[in-house]
């Protein structure tokens, strides 16, 4: 018998082993592998970060007082501001005038092309408190030789002359936090009730299971809307903040509590939960210290897809009148002064203060889906 040929394979037909880092590496390491292919949730990431620095950095972008008020500039257009003076990146703005319409007694601005004011980076201004510690009066845009509550309005004013552009800049930090706040609260109710819920069952499964029955059955505009107008007006402005965050908070634990619950009932039966009871550990500490960290990254997807919601709820509340109300600042506060129609025809720029809503609202969502598909790292 001819004596049988054995074919070469060639190297590069081999299949090589799997990345070995892949085995090695922990659950939040591939989470991190998996959402940074997700290109709209890492877009969706940093704008959130630029939010986020907005707020805490609100001081410094404002260019003037967003509580100082002026009837001789009120309803003014956003001004335009000139880059270029020649051939030199030199920007500027020009003086503005007002002057009432003898026909229809509105008052009209009008540019001054012989008033040419430089505006100037890192110029001074209104004195404010960087990160509530420090004072200073350093802006990120100032005027020289005049002061920018006069002579700078990026946005335009409001009804009042008070400048859009610093009122948008102090209304991010309070809608952007009360999202946190109030999620945080949920964070914690939801994981604790339907941990519980899950993890001991019987008759405290049962009650805290009609609690949120009872709670999810209630139709959550109106409840709102009570639950808000009962908080006295005459209080303040930081009373009022808490108590909206806590309103909303109390209400929107109810989903992920049960979440929560269903993926404790399936891990309570796990041999590490056993572990830890023959160990004697607390149930508290079972659930926390054990239980929780083994989902963690579904409920941090949960959390980012529940921000938006918290976001939402707080705008419609103030734009209502049922929320955060003057002086306070926030996206739903700015949008008060837009609920007459006449404001989209005669004073668009009013409307300004709901793009940064949509923004928000839809980063929050490319993100929470980027996260919730991430979430799973061993998934196709």
């Amino acid at each position: 018998m001819a004596e049988e040929t054995i074919p070469r394979v060639a190297v590069s037909e081999i299949e090589e082993p799997a990345d070995e880092r892949i085995y090695a590496a922990s659950q939040w390491r591939l989470m991190w592998w998996r959402l940074r292919k997700h290109r709209l949730a890492m877009v969706a990431g940093v704008i959130l970060i630029l939010y986020y620095l907005v707020a805490v950095g609100a001081g410094f972008l404002a260019t003037s007082d967003p509580l100082e008020s002026s009837a001789k500039r009120g309803l003014m257009p956003p001004q335009r501001v000139y880059f270029f003076d020649g051939w030199t990146f030199s920007p500027y703005v020009y003086a503005i005038k007002g002057k009432r319409d003898p026909r229809t007694f509105q008052r009209v601005y009008q540019a001054d092309p012989t008033q040419k004011l430089p505006v100037r980076f890192f110029a001074p201004g209104f004195t404010y408190k960087f990160l509530g510690l420090f004072p200073t009066n350093r802006h990120l845009l100032g005027v020289v030789g005049a002061k920018a509550e006069d002579t700078l309005f990026l946005l335009g004013t409001d009804l009042q002359g008070r400048d859009l552009w610093s009122r948008l800049m102090f209304a991010t930090r309070i809608s952007m936090t009360i999202g946190l706040v109030s999620v945080a609260i949920s964070l914690f109710l939801g994981v604790l009730l339907g941990g519980i819920s899950g993890f001991v069952g019987g008759w405290v499964d049962t009650l805290i299971q009609r609690v949120i029955e009872i709670l999810r059955s209630l139709p959550t505009i109106p409840l709102w809307m009570g639950l808000a107008a009962a908080v006295p007006k005459e209080w303040s402005v930081v009373k009022m903040y808490f108590a909206i965050t806590i309103i909303i908070s109390l209400i929107g634990w109810t989903e992920l509590a049960r979440v929560v619950r269903g993926r404790f009932l399936s891990l309570r039966q796990e041999d590490f939960v056993t572990a830890a009871e023959l160990a004697g550990a607390g149930r508290l500490r079972i659930i926390f210290r054990h239980m929780v960290p083994s989902f963690m990254s579904h409920i941090i997807a949960a959390t980012t897809l529940a921000l938006p919601a918290i976001i939402i709820a707080e705008t419609s509340l103030s734009f209502l009148g049922l929320g955060l109300r003057p002086p306070a600042i926030s996206w739903g506060v700015l949008l008060q002064a837009a609920q007459q129609v006449q404001a989209v025809a005669l004073t668009p720029w009013l409307l300004i203060p709901a793009l940064p809503v949509i923004i928000a609202v839809l980063a929050f969502n490319f993100l929470g889906d980027g996260l919730r598909d991430a979430a799973d790292p061993y998934g196709q």
